[in-house]
């Protein structure tokens, strides 16, 4: 990185975060190292820019202000990590400095200095090591965070990383049970210690942690097991080399709900620094995070998507648990797919990647087929766990008792009488998905949406969960006056109290969005269904990822009818990845699972195939599928966006973005089309898809067109945006 100091002013080329393509040129006293944050004057405000290097051809008509300030005496991140930044803003086509203030913490966006301060950690007093446990009985909480306490003193953000309650911290202080002690961070260099024996593997896993330790060269490696197959032994056992030579794991999971049980797993392992990055995280924690990671101070760097972005100085490895997993794309913004990054940082940093999943993307079986990446089966379900039976009930002409038939009504009841736990998956909270007039058929519908309200009525409101709009359920139909207004489909609360009322003798845990909101509450859930405390469990996405339940033997889909007929051309692999994870967490333990399909349409093709046939059967024929219809992994995509107060101007703005595609055989331009919700808080929607048959061909299109988009004023007036490789379509 260059950092000598000119006699003379240098012209600089700065990113900086404004959604605009271009960079902006500075003078400064010194030519900054390139990657270093500068603080700049832009029109009446202070922003903080990234340094791109020196401006080699200045505009001599313009006239540059002055550098204000130089932030940092040295790239922010690591060599690789920022060719790797400077690749994904080119491919993703998005503009460079919001791509670059996307990848540094909070505080470093905010211009504050990229070192630690001093900070405090918590330990028991003298009362708290005499205190008997016993005695806060009636605040497990605080019960479980004081036995922690004992063991080692720990940083509001260790606290905070493993789901201890914050409110019961307050009240460990107030009863001068714990302290909050001033703390220096530890800088030394971390030692490689384990702190339990590893499991033994099963000739496949062996396999798989042998061929990852041998490999001459790093590469990506797709781990695809079956659920219960023991991928995270594969990690663990993989990772050990790796640690013990010196080296950092970066891990990724696909939602904050894993990151505790993946923490405690590997702190169960191993005796090494490990650090967290996740929203729950407070400013000043995920910088100091970061810095151990950039520093080398933290062993193990576990995070959701935005971690990929994670500067580690001696980086070994990188793991991306539940590959498949969609919150691993980025919808908003900047919108990268953390997967892919992966892969590209691994070879950037000529680091062994590894990708896990009991049900792979199709865009990374294909790259195994393809001999691009090493493929690793694991098809055995580790230790006694035998594979689940599966059943398929057609319910047509049968009654419904929230969603249950009675048929599963009999399977559940004998579940429950060998004292095993039923696990009942429902996409859908609340109380019912619609409010109607049983006398005209009138329909609450949200007024910013193109969708009902859903009835939630534990707290008698209407909600919209697309826009986020509420209000009182109301007494009277809007349209006739009559009071007989009724709940109409099904959701996880009304499932919850209806099994109350067949099961009384028998508790129920519902884990929804509703029910997980305050802190630590997902954890504590998580916990008390894996301790066996409620024998039937009720939830919805939440709980098909990655969930180890040793005594559930029954797991029933309810309702996944919607999936078969949507328009959106990657539903039916979703739903075949969520009928496989959700099935699989039945019979993960000693006892043998059944899983229960519900439908209307038993014989239907897809059905048919995932139950009889499974997952990689079916994945094989929608990979054949998608090469003849020429769709991903085999076209290559991108998706304009654009929505406004009005159709017409929403639909009129692609339309223009259209015209500026070339009519040729290998290009395909369809659109301008309503999005699967056309209208959605207030604002029309409509989408236009480039379809390419190579991808460098998209990339060199995209180049040129989106510099001529920024100069239209028609465009100016609505919002739209562009995805790469889009994997949402709603």
């Amino acid at each position: 990185m260059p950092t000598e100091s000119h006699a003379s002013t240098s012209a600089i080329r700065v990113a900086l975060p404004v959604p605009l393509f271009r960079l902006y040129s500075y003078d400064c006293d010194s030519l900054p190292a390139i990657g270093a944050r500068v603080r700049v004057p832009f029109g009446n405000r202070q922003l903080i820019g990234i340094c791109m290097g020196p401006d080699t051809d200045p505009d001599p008509a313009i006239k540059r202000k002055p550098v204000s300030a130089v932030l940092d005496e040295a790239n922010c991140w690591t060599e690789p990590l920022w060719r790797l930044l400077v690749w994904a803003a080119d491919y993703y086509q998005h503009p460079p400095g919001e791509v670059l203030q996307h990848a540094l913490p909070a505080l470093l966006r905010q211009g504050d200095a990229a070192g630690y301060q001093t900070t405090v950690h918590y330990e028991v007093t003298e009362q708290g090591r005499t205190v008997e446990l016993d005695s806060l009985k009636r605040a497990p909480q605080q019960q479980r965070l004081l036995a922690a306490l004992r063991r080692q003193s720990l940083l509001r953000r260790d606290i905070v990383s493993e789901d201890y309650s914050l409110s019961a911290l307050k009240a460990l202080q107030d009863k001068d049970l714990v302290a909050a002690v001033e703390h220096q961070p530890d800088l030394q260099q971390w030692q490689f210690s384990i702190d339990a024996e590893p499991l033994t593997l099963n000739p496949e896993q062996a396999m798989a942690v042998a061929a990852i330790g041998a490999a001459k060269q790093p590469q990506t490696y797709l781990i695809d097991g079956v659920t219960g197959s023991g991928k995270t032994e594969v990690y663990l056992q993989a990772m050990a080399d790796v640690l013990r030579r010196g080296r950092q794991v970066l891990v990724l999971v696909p939602e904050i709900g894993l990151t505790p049980q993946t923490l405690r797993r590997f702190k169960k392992r191993f005796n090494v620094p490990i650090v967290m990055l996740h929203s729950a995280l407070t400013d000043r924690e995920r910088l100091d995070a970061w810095l151990d990671a950039k520093q080398g101070h933290a062993a193990i760097v576990i995070g959701t998507r935005s971690a990929i972005f994670t500067p580690c100085q001696r980086l070994g490895m990188i793991i991306v648990d539940e590959e498949h997993d969609n919150s691993l794309k980025q919808q908003e913004g900047f919108r990268y797919h953390a997967r892919d990054l992966a892969v590209l940082r691994g070879h950037e940093e000529q680091v062994p990647v590894l990708l896990g999943s009991a049900t792979p993307s199709l865009e990374s079986l294909n790259n195994a087929m393809q001999k691009r990446y090493a493929w690793l089966r694991l098809t055995k379900r580790a230790g006694n766990a035998k594979k689940a039976q599966h059943v398929i009930l057609d319910i047509k002409s049968l009654p419904l008792k929230a969603g249950l038939s009675q048929p599963l009504i009999k399977l559940i009841q004998a579940e429950l009488e060998q004292q095993n736990q039923v696990l009942l998956f429902l996409n859908r909270r609340g109380y019912a998905p619609a409010l109607l007039c049983h006398e005209c058929g009138w329909l609450a519908t949200c007024e910013r949406c193109d969708a009902p309200y859903t009835l939630h009525q534990h707290n008698r409101l209407l909600q919209c969960h697309h826009c986020g709009s509420q209000q009182r359920v109301q007494t009277q139909c809007h349209d006739c006056g009559s009071t007989q207004l009724v709940g109409r489909g099904v959701g996880t609360e009304q499932l919850e109290s209806t099994l109350a009322e067949l099961f009384p003798e028998y508790p129920v845990l519902r884990i929804d969005r509703d029910t997980t909101r305050r802190k630590g509450s997902l954890q504590q859930h998580l916990e008390d269904a894996r301790d066996s405390k409620y024998p039937l469990l009720v939830g919805t996405q939440m709980l098909a990822k990655g969930h180890h339940f040793p005594n559930v033997t029954l797991v029933a889909l309810l309702d996944v009818d919607g999936a078969l007929f949507s328009a959106d051309f990657r539903a039916a692999e979703r739903l075949g990845q969520l009928f496989t994870q959700v099935a699989g967490r039945s019979g993960r333990a000693s006892k043998p699972g059944t899983v229960v399909l519900q439908t209307h349409h038993p014989d239907h093709e897809l059905i048919q195939d995932l139950v009889n046939n499974g997952y990689h059967h079916f994945a094989a024929s929608a990979l054949t599928e998608r090469e003849l219809t020429q769709l991903p992994p085999y076209g290559q995509m991108a998706l304009f966006r654009a929505d406004d107060i009005q159709a017409d101007t929403a639909m009129a703005a692609l339309q223009t973005i259209a015209r500026h595609f070339p009519q040729r055989d290998d290009v395909t331009v369809l659109g301008p089309l309503p999005a699967i919700m056309e209208k959605r808080a207030g604002r029309y929607r409509y989408q236009l898809i480039v379809q390419c048959h190579q991808r460098a061909l998209r990339t060199q299109l995209l180049r040129h067109v989106l510099p001529q988009l920024e100069q239209l004023p028609e465009l100016r007036r609505v919002r739209w945006s562009l995805d790469v490789d889009p994997q949402d379509f709603t």
